[in-house]
């Protein structure tokens, strides 16, 4: 796909970004050249990229299109955004920095997640994984079991650092060689916050759910259990 139809198609690419995606391309964290699109998600367009040391992700959230209200429904009570206005674009900024931010707590808890490289405005740089590496939903673990205990224990580490992942899914988690990546913390929520439990026991209720498919002894409540275990 051309860029020129990507823009047409996509919505993504209007003047502002543009001269965002400048001025880190003039900085060195990419080679706009070598931009090509990877997914179109409900807010987001991803692409991959040449960067200073091997392929990157960036992801730019888009200002027109993307679902303001549903971002600040999550965002309104993260202590952090207290005092942000309910108006689309700091929404959306807000939204992009608290990912960067959640990448930033998941890596420091060993969390398995892609390196966040740097933010401006609506735009995310981070570590591409894998070649990609494929979402779990696209490439199914051919050792099921020992996949899921991967997953389960990078919720427990995640939950340690006082996060829940809050959008858990075969979506959300990459299969990089057979090991899961955890990927889309905008939603990331401490538990803190009065909807940390809810985000919580949805996340696992999905994992076990994906799991039991694959023929997995699991269930929401063994998946609590173990996340919450000391």
């Amino acid at each position: 796909m051309t860029k020129d139809k990507f823009k047409t198609r996509a919505n993504v690419f209007d003047a502002f970004t543009e001269r965002n995606l400048f001025v880190l391309s003039s900085k060195g964290f990419f080679e706009e050249t070598t931009m090509s699109p990877l997914s179109i998600g409900k807010e987001a367009n991803v692409f991959t990229a040449q960067g200073k040391e091997g392929h990157v992700i960036i992801k730019i959230f888009r200002l027109e299109t993307a679902d303001f209200t549903r971002m600040y429904e999550y965002i309104r009570t993260d202590p952090r955004y207290e005092n942000l206005k309910h108006r689309r674009r700091e929404i959306i900024f807000a939204w992009a920095q608290r990912e960067y931010r959640n990448l930033m707590k998941a890596r420091d808890a060993h969390v398995a997640a892609p390196i966040p490289i740097e933010i401006l405005k609506n735009i995310i740089i981070m570590e591409q994984i894998g070649d990609p590496a494929p979402k779990m939903k696209d490439q199914i673990p051919e050792k099921p079991e020992q996949f899921y205990k991967a997953v389960v224990d990078n919720m427990h580490k995640l939950l340690k650092a006082g996060y829940a992942h809050g959008d858990l899914s075969g979506f959300n988690i990459l299969n990089d060689q057979e090991d899961p990546v955890f990927i889309d913390f905008s939603q990331a929520t401490s538990m803190r916050d009065p909807k940390g439990k809810e985000l919580l026991e949805r996340d696992a209720k999905n994992i076990a759910t994906f799991f039991q498919k694959l023929k997995v002894d699991t269930s929401k409540e063994e998946i609590l259990k173990k996340v919450y275990a000391e």
